[in-house]
């Protein structure tokens, strides 16, 4: 699996579970997550970033389309697409997230 296609996998578990305190710790303590044509964020740092999907979980999880070596594409599940840039940590953090949505 790759390291996009586990990025969904624990997204998706956040979803279902309510429990994104442990998704968040995917992200590195510095790491940033941006959206394109969505009016959130940019939420700077992993207490950010886990207060934003706190106060505003989403509720549908995803399925990835195209996963590509810099974008990848996903399908949500209530209906529409768009694409995400992961940027990752040495250690295999998530370092940068930018959400763009069609």
């Amino acid at each position: 699996m790759s390291r996009t296609a586990d990025h969904v996998a624990a997204f998706n578990r956040a979803v279902t579970s309510g429990d994104w305190e442990t998704f968040a710790e995917r992200f590195a303590p510095d790491a940033t997550m941006r959206f394109v044509r969505v009016p959130a964020g940019p939420f700077e740092g992993r207490t950010a970033i886990a207060a934003a999907y706190r106060e505003n979980p989403p509720d549908d999880t995803m399925e990835l389309v195209e996963d590509g070596a810099e974008v990848a594409r996903f399908r949500w599940s209530g209906g529409g697409t768009g694409s995400m840039e992961l940027r990752w940590a040495p250690d295999g953090a998530v370092q940068a997230l930018t959400v763009s949505f069609d």
